[in-house]
């Protein structure tokens, strides 16, 4: 008998379950093979569940490392189980390619592990589950006979069964086995992980130790004896120490039991840590770790969480670093990498935030086209040359970004050695690393030198993640939790999304990144280039396909097209089914006659300008050419379809890229969305809906970019966006005014909602559940107000109406003069709900409608004809569990009076009833194409309405503009120490309130200080002036040698801050270095001159 018998009790399990207990079988005669078993037989259960159960999809690797880290799996297993799984794939990972031993105490815990896994699978998924027992006493006692199984013999780990196979094999099994897991999952109780200290660290820690390169005996030290703690025998024993080549400590690491939280272990790691800093002269790092958890305290940083130990050379690397760094206060941008004072400004908010603010994570937000890449890489230049950083990686989520990114690092910063890891493998040791995600997990665990693993938690000093909206949260997230590096995020749009959120990522107040240089600032600067929309209504996009509304031609054909078997076709068709599954090649001739007859041109109005139309899909891009194609038959190339359907999809980008080639439009499905740079762009059309308001931006980001001399020698100035799906409508935010004829969707459930509270206040509502109901629309909308960020421009315009609708109290007594404020000042701040599906969402706006119109005595019959199309869409698809549960409710609204005869809290309880089942609306299997007639509502040419928060930007360009004009006759005299006159101070207002800004936005950011101690604060004293100033208390034979150090720290502290105000800081190093003020200065006649020169620098800086 074995302690895996019972798994031989369910055939199904038939292909894992000879494995397990060979592994326990062969434990007593081998070891390494035992260990290498155990991997394989958790290896093929972990497939076998992926092959049964739906809710585990097939990612995009099997590696079991890869399977074991999905969120869908870990969803699924607890994560005390999976910390028991990683044991298991660790050791066999070491038993099959390490060579060092595998003792029999490692093998036993994988073992053991092992039956605690497959107790887990028996419970999911056995037919007739009853709990088995785990017995020590039992291993080695069963019957004699060949052990052998697939690989043990040459300790391989290699699984040959295929997922995809299995999968195949076990089709039929899929929904069953889903069905028991989901039941018997939540009820099942993982067995404590419940290790002694020693046999923590004996087996679980001793195995981090080594994956990180420490080798017990040489540079790993066990039971260090630390004299000096404060017990009786005055002696303490350090779990580890981790020593450098020259025997100095870097690492203290306290071990505690599995199940004990490692903050029980911080005071004495802190007293050891403290000891040997005493004794060495320098504090080791320390490590708390159970096992499973580990944090790290090194020296500079809070306390924080870390996925693995420091290799020897990462604390090597930390150690030099940390000895040689310079302050990152009075940092120097390289002009010929980052020339724009908003470059600089970010550079600057970034070293603040790693230095001055202590924060191990940055967000830079600026616009598509504003120079992101060259800002970080001026950025990493000055983390070098400050020793802040050694080792830097350079992450993105396409080759394409990746390989751009390096050739930019290569051309501005030569000296940095680099590798692209996509291409290149072998030359892994560059201090700069650019890889894709996918890339780095792959190097993560294969990449090795000499030393062990290279990409080690501490390998890097800085991360920098491109594009981080759309990847720090995503299925590589994993990376960023791996390496323990300071991290810098670029994005030109954060996306909030509730538990995606990017500002939450970086530990940043929601909508307040690190540095931004927003889109509307980069256009007033002349950096990028402004849009005018074009918002064009048709009707068949805007109402869909009525029936009713079309000429007596297109009824015929509407009814020969739509009309099924048994006589009955659709009232009408919805506009969201327009170019998914119904192409009307009227509406795209109507699109394209907009575009082609008011798009910018180029070549004297003879070629229109290189063009971007954003399809819905494969088919309706293929659609839009072929319609192209037919309307402009001499246009040949003219248009091309450019999406992930076609190969060498990047030759055709490239030949759109070019000025001098066709074509000049491009139609593509989210190929052209983000990643490509063409400044000749000079049209953007949206000819579908984006529901991302990051990728809407990111799309527009297309045709931001300046381009001198596109447009018949003149410079390009503005592009247009023709916009044909009301997406501006739904993203818009102005500053009060309404300038769209319907609002977004969540602005529109907002009114709704607001409406309905205004209504239900009359006195004939005045019943207990309307009550109730009025309650729970005004907590929801109280809700919503309080999730604005105050600190967001947009809603700073309008606290007051904010201030007044974030409270209960705000909402009684409301009037119809309120109605209309909150429509035009708080309904458009109001943003989408991410996490609501948008059907559900688009129901939800549907039946408010209906109760608002029921409360104000309207029929609304076209919208309750379009509840009946909806229900008898999803009635279609009944059988769905969900859906067949309302089968009653279904069948009275479509064969009865119902909704006809129905109340508000009727229309309530059919929105909570069925707002849910919306996203099961089946889509149309057939595609139609049709040529009804179209025809344009309503075309609006719009300036874009950017806004800008001036205010936020005027610090960085004031200082900007004093660095790059210091020949400038005022601030010459400011750096040179010459007094002022009233003249220079007038110069400097006209410079600093008129040019720049104004005199409110310098009070505002400075208050009530002097022009001149602003100028003189950005710019400093010129050394040769200080050392002129203080000349006679620099002589050698008046004043001893503390005296001139003295002196000198003066001296240097006004070159730096250009003056000497607080006079505290004198009571501090580097000042009291040789002592204080009364100690050095014994005849304090020579002190009081030295503070008459201080005085006099001062003074200088005023006029006079």
């Amino acid at each position: 008998m074995t302690n895996f018998d019972f798994l031989k009790l369910e055939p199904k399990f038939d292909s894992f379950s000879d494995d397990a207990i060979s592994a326990e079988k062969i434990l007593p005669i081998d070891v390494k093979s035992s260990a290498v078993t155990c991997r394989r037989a958790m290896e093929l259960a972990i497939k076998w569940m992926y092959s049964v159960d739906t809710y585990l999809n097939k990612p995009w690797d099997e590696k079991l490392a890869t399977l074991m880290s999905t969120d869908d799996f870990r969803g699924i297993v607890d994560p005390e189980l999976l910390a028991r799984m990683h044991f298991i794939r660790k050791i066999g990972n070491s038993a099959a390619h390490g060579d060092k031993k595998i003792t029999e105490d490692a093998a036993l815990v994988c073992l053991e592990n092992l039956f605690y896994f497959m107790d887990f699978v028996a419970y999911c998924y056995a037919d007739n589950y009853t709990k088995p027992n785990f017995s020590r006493e039992s291993i080695g006692k069963a019957e004699s006979g060949s052990v052998e199984v697939a690989g043990t013999s040459n300790h391989s780990i290699d699984v040959e069964i295929k997922l995809e196979q299995l999968m195949k094999e076990n089709a039929d099994l899929r929904e069953q086995l889903t069905s028991k897991r989901e039941e018997q999952q939540p009820t099942y109780a993982p067995k404590p992980l419940e290790f002694s200290e020693f046999k923590t660290r004996k087996i679980y820690i001793d195995l981090m130790l080594e994956d990180a390169g420490w080798i017990e005996g040489k540079n790993w030290i066990n039971e260090y004896e630390v004299l000096g703690m404060p017990n009786k025998s005055g002696v303490g024993f350090a779990d580890y120490v981790l020593c450098g080549d020259d025997g100095s400590i870097l690492a203290v690491v306290e071990a505690k039991k599995t199940c004990v939280d490692v903050a029980k272990g911080r005071q004495q790691a802190k007293l050891y840590a403290d000891l040997i800093a005493q004794r060495q002269g320098c504090r080791p790092v320390v490590f708390l770790t159970n096992g499973f958890d580990m944090r790290i305290i090194d020296n500079q940083y809070p306390e924080r969480k870390v996925a693995a130990f420091y290799s020897k050379r990462d604390l090597e690397k930390l150690f030099n670093l940390q000895r040689t760094r310079s302050s990152l206060q009075n940092i120097r941008v390289d002009k010929n990498i980052a020339d724009r004072y908003y470059q600089e400004a970010a550079i600057k908010s970034v070293c603040e935030g790693f230095g001055k603010k202590n924060r191990r994570k940055t967000l830079l937000v600026m616009a598509t086209g504003s120079g992101k890449t060259r800002t970080v890489i001026a950025l990493c230049k000055v983390l070098l040359e400050q020793g802040w950083v050694k080792n830097i990686l350079f992450l993105a989520d396409r080759t394409s970004l990746v390989t751009q990114a390096k050739r930019n690092f290569v051309n501005l910063l030569p000296s940095l050695s680099v590798t692209n890891l996509s291409e290149e493998k072998d030359n892994y040791a560059a201090h700069c690393v650019f890889s894709t995600y996918q890339t780095m997990m792959n190097c993560i665990d294969e990449v090795s030198d000499n030393e062990g693993k290279l990409f080690t938690a501490g390998h890097f000093d800085l991360v920098i993640c491109d594009e981080a909206h759309r990847s720090i949260y995503n299925k590589y997230k994993e990376i960023f939790n791996y390496f323990d590096a300071p991290l810098v995020g670029l994005t030109a749009t954060p996306k909030d999304e509730i538990d995606k959120n990017t500002y939450e990522v970086f530990e940043l107040e929601n909508g307040v990144p690190t540095y931004g240089y927003e889109l509307a600032q980069a256009v007033k600067d002349g950096y990028l280039v402004d849009f005018i929309s074009v918002e064009t209504t048709l009707k068949f996009i805007e109402n869909g396909i009525v029936y009713d509304d079309l000429s007596d031609a297109d009824k015929q054909l509407y009814e020969e097209t739509f009309e099924d078997e048994d006589g009955v076709m659709p009232e009408n068709i919805s506009s969201s089914a327009l170019n998914e599954w119904i192409f009307n090649t009227d509406t795209i001739r109507e699109v394209l006659n907009v575009v082609m007859t008011n798009g910018l041109k180029v070549d004297y109005g003879n070629k229109i300008g290189k063009t971007i139309i954003f399809a819905k899909n494969h088919r309706h891009a293929e659609k839009i050419l072929e319609v192209f194609n037919k309307e402009y038959p001499h246009l040949n190339n003219y248009a091309k379809v450019i999406d992930n359907y076609m190969t060498y999809a990047q030759s055709a980008i490239d030949e759109f890229s070019d000025p001098s080639k066709l074509p000049q439009i491009a139609i593509s499905v989210d190929m052209l969305d983000t990643g490509i740079d063409v400044p000749e762009v000079l049209n953007l059309v949206f000819f579908k809906k984006v529901m991302s308001k990051a990728k809407f931006w990111q799309m527009i980001g297309r045709g931001t970019r300046v381009c001198p001399e596109l447009i018949d020698g003149a410079d390009k100035k503005q592009f247009y966006i023709f916009d044909f799906c009301r997406n501006f409508e739904f993203f818009r935010m102005n500053k009060g005014k309404a300038v769209a004829n319907k609002p977004s969707l969540q602005s529109a459930l907002f009114n709704l909602h607001f409406d309905m509270a205004y209504k239900l206040q009359d006195g004939q509502y005045q019943t207990d559940d309307l009550i109730q109901y009025r309650n729970e629309l005004v907590d929801y909308m109280v809700g919503k107000v309080g999730e604005l960020n105050r600190e967001n421009f947009a809603v700073r315009q309008h606290l007051r109406y904010v201030d007044q609708y974030a409270q209960v109290s705000g909402y009684q007594a409301l009037t119809y003069e309120d109605t209309l404020v909150v429509k035009d000042e708080l309904a458009p701040l109001i943003q989408p709900d991410d996490d609501d599906d948008i059907a559900a969402l688009r129901f939800d706006a549907l039946m408010y409608g209906i109760e608002l119109a029921c409360l104000i005595g309207e029929k609304h019959e076209r919208a309750k004809r379009d509840v009946r199309y909806r229900v008898a869409g999803i009635y279609e698809v009944a059988n769905i569990p969900e859906i067949a549960a309302q089968s009653d409710l279904l069948v009275k609204l479509l064969h009865t009076d119902y909704l006809d005869n129905a109340d508000i809290h009727e229309f309530e309880h059919i929105r909570k009833s069925l707002r849910n089942l919306m996203k099961y609306m089946p889509r149309k299997g057939r595609t139609y194409d049709t040529n009804f007639d179209d025809e344009i509502l309503s075309m609006e040419w719009k300036e874009s309405e950017l806004e800008s928060d001036d205010l936020k930007n005027y610090k960085a360009k004031a200082e900007f503009y004093i660095r790059q004009h210091q020949d400038n006759a005022v601030v010459t005299k400011l750096k040179n120490n010459v007094p002022l006159c009233a003249e220079d101070v007038s110069a400097l207002e006209a410079i600093l309130w008129n040019e720049i800004g104004t005199q409110e936005d310098y009070k505002s950011e400075y208050g009530d200080k002097p022009l001149g101690e602003f100028v003189r604060g950005v710019v400093g004293l010129d050394m040769n002036a200080a050392k002129k100033a203080f000349a006679q208390y620099l002589d050698e034979t008046c004043m001893d040698s503390s005296q001139i150090y003295f002196v000198n720290q003066i001296i240097e502290y006004i070159v730096h801050n250009g003056m000497l105000k607080d006079m505290h800081v004198l009571q501090e190093t580097p000042f009291t270095d040789k002592g204080s003020i009364v100690d050095i200065f014994t005849d304090m006649q020579i002190w009081i001159g030295i503070k008459r020169v201080i005085d006099q620098i001062n003074a200088n800086m005023l006029a006079v």
